[in-house]
């Protein structure tokens, strides 16, 4: 495999907007008709809406590389670079061929909840009009985290239909690499990945920087995260976070506390097969705290614990207000089921209180980005659960035949939530001093670290 990146990185378009699920769609079908010698277009199944799920495979390479986009239909960053990447394989035999894989490109995986997010795509790019117009299913309705496990007490079997896509295509292909394109909403990049060396590490963190994106140096997305290197870790999938709750829950059995399933590279390495994974996180809007490694006069374990404390302060608004309005939703309501999850997250909240109690490295200062996530950028966070529960009365009084007592209860609900939503956004928009990075920029961090690490997985397999 020899690369010339940055002559690929070249080809990147000027994005300055997402697309939607139809602009992305009829991209696909453009490309696949005016290379039909390099682009096999197939629709891999239906989503539960009945949307297309397209796959298109370029390259006939030795070894196999899948991609997908949108696992969680917030990110449509991945969407993008699919776009860009499939382009240029599509257009130049010479690098299909100096590459040496078979790619299989999946633009979004989850076409139904990319949909809900359109509000969003075509700007302002701001932390409010991305958060008023955000959506994330509930766990067992993630593409991402709902593939079949069985691990200890808990057994999982419902993937969705779009999970259920990817199983066959994985069951199909057979992948040496899977790149799921997470990315995440506020901070700073970081990887997750099953393999490397220190030589890699250094390679991948050497590559936001060339766009002026910092490095998330403070606090890890999970408290059980294995950290290998600056911002790198080791991918995490749903045992380990089995094993957390039943370390640090145990007066409850941890399959109790468990929704939803397996991720792509758990179940494609389910049979003892070596697969190889992925996935880089960067954000749309960045504070240059999420860097920042000074020590502050606070210990971590204060700032944690500040944490949980607030995000209970908006579990204890909200919660009333779900319990108020559940009797009026209609069960296939997907905002609705994404915010009854939420209203078990109370269980989450004490478990990483109980970790930071007993953790001892929890006594030692925290640095300003700990500091930072601790208590700005998990407010961020916290408040998309009131998000999604005025979007799931919302899409309630969309429907023709709601009772006029219904009604009225969820109007009362949507208007006390939104004056929440926005009152925990105003003071977030007063409190950060971000950025809205360039949509290029982002496709180009993310189409790079793939590259190194398929380069990386090639030499592995020599």
């Amino acid at each position: 495999m020899k690369i010339d990146i940055e002559e690929i990185l070249s080809r990147v378009p000027e994005y300055t907007e997402f697309h939607t699920v139809e602009e992305m769609d009829q991209r696909s079908f453009a490309l696949a008709a005016e290379y039909p010698d390099a682009v096999e277009l197939t629709e891999l199944g239906r989503s539960k809406q009945g949307r297309p799920i397209y796959c298109m495979k370029i390259g006939s390479g030795s070894r196999t590389a899948l991609l997908y986009g949108t696992p969680h239909p917030n990110e449509p960053i991945g969407t993008m670079m699919l776009d860009a990447l499939s382009a240029i394989l599509a257009e130049d035999g010479r690098i299909r061929q100096e590459l040496d894989y078979t790619w299989y490109i999946v633009k979004s995986s989850d076409v139904d909840g990319m949909a809900m997010n359109e509000g969003w795509f075509k700007g302002p790019f701001t932390i409010t009009n991305y958060q008023h117009h955000f959506f994330r299913p509930a766990f067992d309705q993630q593409v991402e985290w709902s593939f079949p496990m069985d691990y200890k007490n808990y057994r999982f079997d419902r993937p969705t239909p779009e999970t259920q896509c990817l199983m066959k295509l994985i069951d199909t292909v057979k992948p040496d690499f899977i790149y799921a394109l997470h990315n995440s909403g506020f901070g700073g990049c970081y990887w997750y990945l099953t393999d490397g060396e220190e030589a890699l590490y250094q390679k991948l963190q050497a590559v936001p920087a060339k766009y002026d994106i910092g490095l998330n140096l403070g606090e890890p997305e999970v408290p059980y995260c294995e950290s290998r290197s600056d911002a790198v870790y080791t991918m995490v999938g749903a045992s380990d976070n089995y094993d957390y709750m039943e370390t640090f829950m145990p007066d409850q059995p941890a399959e109790t506390l468990m929704n939803g399933g397996a991720c792509s590279v758990e179940y494609a390495g389910r049979d003892g097969r070596r697969v190889h994974s992925l996935v880089t996180e960067m954000p749309y809007f960045m504070d240059p705290r999420v860097s920042d490694t000074s020590l502050s006069d606070r210990s971590r374990r204060e700032v944690v614990l500040k944490s949980c404390e607030r995000a209970m302060e908006d579990f204890a608004f909200w919660k009333p207000v779900f319990d108020e309005v559940s009797a009026y939703m209609h069960p296939e309501n997907q905002c609705y089921l994404a915010a009854k999850e939420r209203s078990n997250m109370g269980n989450g909240i004490t478990a990483k209180q109980n970790w930071a109690k007993s953790e001892p490295s929890m006594s030692k200062p925290a640095t300003v980005c700990q500091v930072f996530d601790n208590l700005l950028s998990d407010r961020f966070y916290s408040n998309l659960s009131i998000v999604l529960l005025r979007r799931a009365c919302e899409e309630e009084l969309k429907r023709d035949d709601v009772p006029a007592k219904a009604k009225k209860v969820l109007e009362n609900a949507r208007e006390t939530l939104y004056h929440k939503e926005c009152e925990n956004l105003e003071f977030l928009e007063s409190r950060l001093s971000y950025t809205a990075l360039p949509i290029r920029d982002l496709v180009k961090v993310q189409l790079e670290c793939g590259l190194i690490y398929a380069e990386y997985v090639y030499g592995l397999a020599r």
